[in-house]
């Protein structure tokens, strides 16, 4: 199985480095970008799993990122908000993020919630068998 590529779009170089650290252990292969403008550059680009996206970005807020992006790709989206931001927690949902973790956070809970996003996704783009039913024998075929 391929590593799942994530790219990471947020200011904090610190944060970035640990989380590339951490999640590479994790099978993950992490880029991390730094600006707004540049993460919406890169997400047209390039083809990713995931997007950790912060909201408080330079160059573009990450709300217009997800905005951009959203006209144009269905790439599953995890804000990352600070904890006074309910307004732009809500906003960023109804904007078609697929999940959001608000900072400090556990770097465990962000690999669970990575997972979790993975999962619901990769079922949908290759669905379990189909299953075939066969009423005159009353029986199910895969």
């Amino acid at each position: 199985m391929s590593m799942a590529r994530v790219l990471i779009v947020d200011d904090d170089v610190e944060l970035c480095r640990l989380l590339v650290e951490r999640l590479s252990t994790e099978d993950f292969s992490i880029e991390a970008i730094h600006n707004g403008q540049n993460g919406l550059e890169r997400i047209r680009s390039e083809d990713y799993a995931l997007v950790i996206l912060d909201l408080m970005l330079p160059g573009m807020k990450g709300l217009d990122v997800l905005r951009h992006v959203r006209e144009r790709s269905a790439v599953p989206v995890l804000i990352l908000t600070a904890r006074g931001e309910d307004v732009d927690r809500i906003l960023g949902l109804e904007l078609g993020a697929d999940d959001y973790l608000p900072k400090p956070f556990n770097p465990r809970e962000l690999i669970a919630r990575i997972r979790a996003i993975l999962r619901r996704t990769n079922s949908l783009k290759h669905p379990s068998a189909s299953l075939v039913v066969d009423y005159s024998s009353r029986s199910l075929d895969q």
